[in-house]
């Protein structure tokens, strides 16, 4: 009972700017890729506040 209610928590957090980042940065297909995501990261895409 205990596993399906974590599994149903997990499912319902919402992902913080450090897990979006990371999720963000391993799609990148190459290095160049990945490069330009990190600079991007650098200038806060994901730590703007709306």
């Amino acid at each position: 009972m205990f596993k399906q209610l974590k599994k149903i928590t997990n499912a319902l957090r919402v992902p913080t700017a450090q897990d979006r980042e990371l999720r963000y940065l391993n799609g990148s297909v190459d290095r160049i890729d990945l490069e330009y995501r990190q600079r991007q990261i650098d200038r806060g895409l994901f730590r703007n506040s709306f």
